[in-house]
C-alpha cells in the first residue's frame, strides 16, 4: 500500500508583528503619540513554503532542511537507558538509607534496644527477638501469653511524652505454677524490652500491689536482675516510683533490696493507699485499673470508714461505763464508811 501524501502549500503567508517598547505602559502626549506611530514600522515575516507531508522529500517537515539543532542533540528514546527496579533500589542497601515520610528524612538503621522481630519455629511456637543493652534475646511469647497485660501504657502526664508505665502486679505468674522460673525469665525480657519501646523522654512507673497474694509476688531476685538490666538513660530518666496499696511485704522487700539500689532511685519511691490519691497525682483517664485492683480498693476503703466510725462511738461507750463504774466504786466505799462509823444508841 503506497504513502498517503498530504501536501498542504501555504502560500504568502504572513505574520504580523507590532513591536513595542520594552517601557510599556507609559503615558504619552498627543505629539508625542503621532510622531511615535508615524516612526514605528510593521515588520512582515514571510513564512516559507512547507510541505506538511510524512515522507523525507525536498520541503517536507520531515526533511533535514528543518533541523537547526546539531546532529548530537538528535535524541534516539529507544537508546535512551532507563532505571529498573534494581537501579532505583540500589541505594538501599547501603546502610545509610532514608526513608521519606511527611517530607522528613527519617535514617533507618539496626534494630533499637527494645525494638522486637517475631517468628515462628517448625513446632508453631512464636519467638520475639528483642535488642536489650547491646545484646540480642529471644523471648518465648508461647509461655508469657497469659501475663502480657502486666505491663501496659497508662498515658502521658505533664507537658511532653512523659509516659506512664502501669505494672500489675496482679498479672504475674503464681510461683506454685509449672515451669515458673522459665516464665518468669522470659516474662522479664518482655518486661524490659516493653519499657524501652514505651519510654521516649521521662517517665513514672505505677505499681499495682493491691489484689496481689504473696505467692504472686516477685522475688528478690527477679527484681534485682530487672533493675540491673535496665539501660542507665532508662533508670535516670525514672522520675517517680508510685506503689498502690503497699503491704508490709512490699516495704519488707524493698528495705532488704537497699544494698543493690541507689540511694537516688529510694528517694523516687512514694506510697499510695488508695486510687484516689493516686488521681490526685497522675491523669487516670488511660490508665488501666483491673477489676480485682478496684474491688480491693473499695473494700479498703469500706473498711478504713468502719474503723473511723468505730473509733468515734466507741471512747463516748467506755467514758459512759467507765462513769457508771466510778458511780458504782463511790456508792460501794459510802457504804462501807457508813458499817464503820459507830450506831447511835
Amino acid at each position: 500500500m503506497g504513502t498517503a501524501e498530504a501536501t498542504l502549500r501555504m502560500d504568502s503567508m504572513e505574520v504580523k508583528d507590532e513591536w513595542q517598547d520594552e517601557d510599556f505602559p507609559r503615558y504619552f502626549s498627543e505629539g508625542l503619540l503621532g510622531e511615535s506611530l508615524a516612526q514605528r514600522k510593521r515588520r512582515t515575516l514571510v513564512a516559507p513554503d512547507m510541505n506538511l507531508s510524512l515522507d523525507r522529500s525536498e520541503g517536507s517537515l520531515l526533511s533535514d532542511d528543518f533541523l537547526e539543532t546539531p546532529d548530537d542533540l538528535d535524541i534516539n528514546v529507544d537508546d535512551i537507558e532507563t532505571p529498573d527496579e534494581t537501579d532505583s533500589l540500589e541505594f538501599i542497601n547501603n546502610g545509610n538509607e532514608l526513608e521519606w515520610e511527611d517530607d522528613t528524612p527519617v535514617a533507618t538503621a539496626k534494630r533499637l534496644p527494645g525494638e522486637s522481630e517475631e517468628e515462628t519455629d517448625s513446632s508453631g511456637r512464636l519467638w520475639r527477638t528483642v535488642i536489650i543493652g547491646d545484646q540480642e534475646q529471644r523471648i518465648d511469647m508461647q509461655v508469657i501469653r497469659p501475663y502480657l497485660r502486666v505491663v501496659t501504657h497508662g498515658g502521658y502526664y505533664g507537658e511532653g511524652l512523659n509516659a506512664i508505665i502501669v505494672f500489675a502486679a496482679c498479672y504475674l505468674p503464681d510461683s506454685s505454677c509449672e515451669d515458673y522460673t522459665y516464665i518468669m525469665e522470659n516474662l522479664f525480657l518482655y518486661v524490659v524490652s516493653s519499657l524501652e519501646l514505651l519510654v521516649a523522654e521521662d517517665y513514672m512507673i505505677i505499681y499495682l500491689n493491691g489484689a496481689t497474694p504473696r505467692r504472686k509476688m516477685p522475688g528478690i531476685s527477679w527484681l534485682k536482675r530487672c533493675y540491673q538490666m535496665i539501660d542507665r538513660k532508662l533508670r535516670k530518666n525514672l522520675k517517680c516510683l508510685i506503689i498502690a496499696h503497699p503491704t508490709w511485704f512490699i516495704r519488707t522487700v524493698l528495705a532488704i533490696s537497699r544494698p543493690f539500689i541507689s540511694v537516688k532511685f529510694m528517694d523516687k519511691i512514694r506510697y499510695v493507699h488508695t486510687l484516689e490519691e493516686l488521681s490526685q497525682i497522675i491523669p487516670m483517664e488511660h490508665v488501666q485499673i483491673p477489676e480485682c485492683v478496684l474491688q480491693y480498693d473499695d473494700e479498703k476503703i469500706r473498711t478504713q470508714r468502719e474503723r473511723i466510725l468505730s473509733h468515734a462511738v466507741f471512747p463516748t461507750c467506755n467514758t459512759v461505763l467507765t462513769f457508771a463504774c466510778l458511780t458504782y466504786r463511790l456508792e460501794q466505799d459510802q457504804q462501807q464508811t457508813n458499817s464503820a462509823l459507830p450506831k447511835e444508841r
